[in-house]
């Protein structure tokens, strides 16, 4: 199952955010949208986007220090919309760490382009091998084979999900919202409180103690997370 990605559109064209939102979404990913940089500060801890379409001209902060600001907080992919069109514009938006720039007026087409472009790059630079608790866990994501000492263990695709979800991003806290979207899709019952039920059965098999779990950890009034 094909995990769905966020996308946060910032912009403060509501013209243009529309037609970003339906080129994205008809291609398959979720989406959100803020209209200036403080609130695109706000949902990249809030939303945990897997990339930012971001425009440079915002009514209150320009675009290259939001950038700056999301990225001392997180490591997210960052795709700059700009009317400008001096290379020293296009330099400085590389610079303050932005992974690609897009000049308006643009193809929608064009930018989902750059956009899978962007998250292949960024999912080829993850580990397909992992070892996990001086080899306790030997995980092949490229093989979907993962072995506690030494031995093959059987999760059903929704436990992998949940598993591969976590693990690629250790250290970051999901919602069980956010588990739904990307990991449950049609295993989904209507209840996010099931998510809870996966977690446990997913504890049971990877964690040396399931009753107190050191690798997928509960973080209270949020949802989950994974400890490496």
């Amino acid at each position: 199952m094909k995990q769905s990605k966020k996308i946060l559109i910032v912009d403060d064209e509501k013209k243009i955010t529309e037609v970003l939102q339906a080129y994205l979404e008809k291609a398959g990913y979720l989406t959100a949208v803020a209209y200036d940089g403080r609130n695109a500060i706000k949902l990249a801890e809030t939303e945990l986007p897997d990339l930012i379409l971001l425009d440079l001209m915002l009514p209150d902060i320009m675009g290259e220090e939001v950038c700056q600001v999301i990225h001392q907080k997180k490591d997210i992919p960052i795709i700059m919309l700009t009317a400008k069109v001096d290379e020293s514009d296009m330099i400085a938006g590389l610079q303050c760490g932005a992974d690609d720039y897009i000049v308006k007026p643009f193809s929608p087409r064009n930018v989902i382009a750059r956009v899978e472009a962007v998250l292949r790059r960024v999912e080829r630079s993850q580990p397909e091998i992992l070892k996990i608790g001086t080899d306790y866990l030997d995980v092949n994501f490229q093989a979907h084979s993962i072995k506690k000492n030494n031995e093959e263990l059987h999760l059903t695709p929704t436990e992998y999900n949940i598993f591969e979800l976590l693990v690629k991003s250790p250290g970051r806290a999901f919602t069980r919202e956010q588990i739904i979207d990307f990991a449950l899709k049609d295993e989904f019952d209507g209840y996010d409180r099931s998510v809870d039920t996966y977690i446990k059965y997913l504890r049971q098999k990877i964690e040396p103690d399931p009753k107190s779990p050191q690798y997928i950890v509960t973080i209270y009034g949020v949802g989950y997370k994974f400890v490496p």
